[in-house]
């Protein structure tokens, strides 16, 4: 342990942090909530298990019918929630501090309705029409969300793009192409037939049911490979907290950075949208909520991803068992959970801005 700045720090090599205990403490509690949520996750339900049961099921133990709620249905669909809550939030996070804009999501640029516009294609396609159900399978769910979420990044960045990208021009872009994304999918929602229909508008209002350990797989290859490239250039989001000229007259190289956090950024997102359907508000609220736990000038990585998986838990732990017999898509009690954060953030930047 050594003073980095004047305060404690750690020094390796070259390379040296600022040690600050809140941004240790956040996510070791947010992480114990997860743990505690998870486990009233599997437990609870139509069948419900005890403790008990739980554990020794999980050890190899239990009946068939036990082995069959907790390692079919629920713990891979928990486990899912996990990590779609994690790839929202930390996605969110890398917008929130490319942008320097607190209503940067990849809700609100687009990213995610054009993941949504791609999977739903292949959907409503595959099922619709003969010819296009082979390429539908092969291409798979994860790579259409992928490829409409690029596109709709890479929209939103050119029409942004005006000698550097300013985080206020780049909200009210994302905002039009949010809205050409998801009129998008309305208008693919009305090629397919009424089944494949059906299917689509349930999973574009963000839903779990039904998940399995497939479902989960393409979201945890994401995270494995993406969270340490987010982490390894998280050092350049303190840099980009400052506007372009003056990040580059402390020679730092802005685009090159930038475009690699945004590239993480979006798959994360995409991915996660593949594997849940578009959770709104979870990679709005979840970085912000951090940043003012951890008294941070940016929203934390960690700290984020980890609060994006407990808020994903909890919403879906309300959503299975919070309404009697009537079962909720997630995406439903993250929007009602988010949507009053939304116009909460919008009304303090108003202020911010006339002050």
């Amino acid at each position: 342990m050594t003073a980095v700045a004047g305060r404690p720090g750690v020094r390796v090599g070259p390379f040296s942090w600022v040690f600050r205990p809140r941004l240790v403490l956040v996510p070791l509690l947010a992480a114990a909530l997860l743990v505690l949520v998870m486990a009233l996750n599997i437990r609870l339900g139509d069948f419900p298990m005890s403790v008990g049961d739980v554990l020794r099921t999980l050890v190899g133990g239990g009946d068939p019918t036990e082995q069959y709620i907790v390692f079919d249905l629920r713990l891979p669909r928990s486990l899912t929630g996990l990590l779609v809550g994690a790839a929202f939030g930390l996605a969110g996070a890398i917008t929130q501090a490319i942008s320097r804009n607190p209503l940067a999501s990849p809700d609100i640029l687009g990213v995610t309705p054009g993941a949504s516009a791609g999977a739903v294609g292949v959907v409503v396609l595959a099922g619709s029409y003969g010819g296009v159900a082979g390429l539908a399978s092969t291409i798979g769910l994860p790579l259409a969300a992928l490829a409409g979420g690029l596109i709709a990044a890479l929209l939103v960045y050119v029409l942004a793009w005006r000698r550097g990208v300013d985080g206020y021009r780049l909200v009210l872009v994302g905002i039009g192409v949010e809205a050409l994304m998801m009129n998008l999918t309305y208008w693919l929602l009305t090629l397919g037939d009424v089944t494949e229909a059906g299917r689509a508008m349930v999973w574009i209002t963000g839903s779990l049911n039904g998940r399995g350990w497939g479902d989960l797989v393409p979201v945890a290859v994401a995270l494995a490979v993406l969270v340490p490239v987010a982490l390894i250039g998280g050092h350049v989001l303190g840099a980009l907290q400052f506007d372009d000229d003056t990040v580059r007259n402390l020679g730092a190289r802005v685009e090159p950075a930038r475009a690699v956090l945004i590239l993480v950024a979006v798959v994360l997102a995409a991915v996660a949208t593949s594997a849940a359907g578009p959770v709104y508000f979870v990679a709005l609220a979840t970085p912000q909520i951090a940043l003012r736990l951890s008294g941070t000038a940016q929203p934390p990585l960690v700290a984020s991803a980890v609060l994006g998986a407990t808020l994903v838990s909890v919403s879906d732990l309300i959503a299975r068992v919070g309404f009697g017999g009537i079962e909720l898509p997630v995406g439903v009690v993250t929007s009602v959970l988010g949507a009053p954060y939304l116009m909460f953030l919008i009304i303090r930047r108003r202020r911010e801005v006339r002050a």
